[in-house]
């Protein structure tokens, strides 16, 4: 699977337009993430490239088996 990203528009009828076309040959079904941004928050200040680093890692990671379980992670967080 090959992971492109791009920016585009959603209409009022939940019709998405790309602002550029994609390099693709030939016609093909696709998966699609859409990330929206909430109107009550700041947009995301990460940089493109760096969440793209910390995704590809975490993919490697659960490939390779390098996991935990959820009830794990919340060990020793002290909720307030």
């Amino acid at each position: 699977m090959k992971a492109i990203e791009t920016t585009g528009s959603m209409d009022e009828n939940g019709q998405l337009t790309l602002d550029s076309a994609l390099d693709v040959t030939s016609p093909q079904r696709v998966r699609l993430i859409i990330l929206l941004t909430e109107e009550d928050s700041a947009p995301d200040e990460t940089p493109t490239q760096e969440v793209i680093e910390g995704i590809q890692q975490g993919f490697k990671e659960a490939l390779s088996g390098q996991t935990l379980p959820l009830a794990s992670m919340w060990e020793g967080i002290d909720a307030e």
